[in-house]
């Protein structure tokens, strides 16, 4: 949404910084009210547009919002705090991720990277080699002596 009200270049109107104009007046020059106007107008296109991306239930909800910036700042902030939880399930899972005997280790584990990889949308580099012990870690019981032996060997080893 923000790519697409920055390519139609009204995406300033989102802007918590933007400076409002001043009431009309008689005395306003023809540059102040086409300005008046313009701004006017793209927030009305921006409301349009931010609306117009939502789902009905969505919509039913913000259209009684007056102004985009205030559909746009609930929004985010509704969406930020689910995200936070969602980044809190991440963890979760990280931890409580184990391989079974019932499926393919190969599988298993580009699952388990696929979920470690959401790590680095949260901002958090794991080192390789912290990755490596948690799959030798996380593998299944039927794999115990090699487990074993990975541990105890001095040899480094990469995630490929």
């Amino acid at each position: 949404m923000k790519f697409l009200l920055t390519t139609l270049k009204i995406v300033y109107i989102l802007d918590p910084d933007l400076v409002p104009l001043e009431e009309p007046q008689d005395t306003d020059s023809d540059e102040l009210k086409a300005e008046r106007k313009k701004r006017n107008d793209d927030s009305l296109l921006c409301r349009g547009y931010i609306l117009n991306s939502l789902s009905d239930r969505l919509y039913d909800l913000y259209s009684q919002l007056a102004t985009p910036t205030e559909i746009w700042t609930s929004l985010e902030n509704q969406y930020k705090s689910e995200k936070q939880g969602a980044d809190k399930f991440v963890t979760f899972q990280f931890f409580e991720f184990n391989m079974t005997d019932k499926r393919s280790i190969l599988d298993q584990v580009h699952e388990f990277l696929i979920l470690a990889s959401k790590f680095t949308a949260l901002k958090i580099t794991l080192p390789d080699a912290f990755l490596v012990g948690a799959i030798i870690a996380k593998l299944p019981p039927s794999w115990n002596n090699y487990r074993k032996k990975l541990l105890h060997t001095s040899e480094e080893f990469t995630l490929n």
